[in-house]
């Protein structure tokens, strides 16, 4: 049975399912070791979110590991021995066979086309023009009473996207284009002269449609660096995400990215 078990794919896929659970249990740690030591209260928020997501996604690695160990020792491995024929009167293409082979060569032209087309449209995602309609926050993140006022000079630095952050919470390779797929996108910014009461909301929008969003009184501190981040269940789909945040009812940062297969293979 062991000599069948080592026979099939199924000890590299639990053993690449213990690799990423081992990597998911450092990240937890990280987290937790943030979670106790981050100067500002926002931080450890966002670090015990991520403590909890990283040992949630430990523990299903490993049950995933151990359900397919025990399949592979279960499952006797299917034989994969290449097999060929060598046709010794073979007859030459017929003209349907042509004809197919001509149409998936045009076939394949457009799609070079249109992947053209998109990285073209791509070059400059975040400066695309934005409706006016999206500076003005959805009332459904609406719905908090400042009981701070606007400074003069209270500030949200310029976003910037990743699908990572560093223990100084400053992004990790920042992009404004990225693949379609299931991960987590961070939006990253300082912030100055803030004061506790004060009433923020962010909202991110697909292709000017509203997809996610929060509103509370703050209560992070008058500067420091801080992050939204967005990890759709369906995935990010191809088109333009854009986020907006505002205090007090005033739009202080927006930033857009763009996602896109194609566009983000050719960047």
């Amino acid at each position: 049975m062991i000599t069948n078990y080592a026979a099939t794919v199924a000890p590299w896929v639990a053993g690449l399912l213990v690799f990423v659970a081992a990597l998911s249990t450092l990240a937890a740690l990280k987290a937790m070791r943030a979670m106790k030591k981050s100067p500002y209260f926002f931080m450890r928020i966002q670090a015990e979110k991520r403590f909890r997501r990283y040992s949630s996604a430990t523990l299903l690695f490993l049950l995933v590991a151990a359900a397919t160990a025990v399949y592979g020792i279960q499952t006797p491995p299917v034989d994969q021995t290449a097999r060929m024929a060598i046709l010794a009167n073979s007859k030459p293409p017929t003209e349907e066979v042509v004809k197919l082979v001509d149409r998936a060569a045009v076939a394949d032209a457009e799609i070079q086309a249109i992947t053209e087309e998109l990285l073209t449209a791509s070059e400059s995602p975040a400066e695309l023009e934005i409706p006016e309609d999206t500076t003005i926050i959805p009332p459904e993140y609406d719905k908090f009473e400042p009981t701070a006022s606007l400074q003069d000079d209270t500030a949200l630095g310029k976003i910037a996207f990743s699908t990572d952050v560093d223990d100084e919470y400053q992004a990790v390779e920042p992009n404004d284009i990225f693949a379609e797929g299931d991960y987590t996108l961070y939006a990253t910014f300082s912030y100055d002269d803030m004061a506790d009461g004060m009433s923020w909301a962010w909202v991110w929008r697909l292709d000017g449609d509203v997809v996610e969003g929060g509103n509370e009184l703050w209560a992070y501190g008058a500067d420091g660096p801080g992050y939204i981040y967005l990890s759709p269940e369906e995935g990010f789909q191809n088109g333009r995400y854009s986020l907006d945040v505002w205090v007090n009812g005033e739009l202080l940062t927006s930033s857009a990215a763009i996602m896109s297969n194609a566009a983000a293979a050719g960047n």
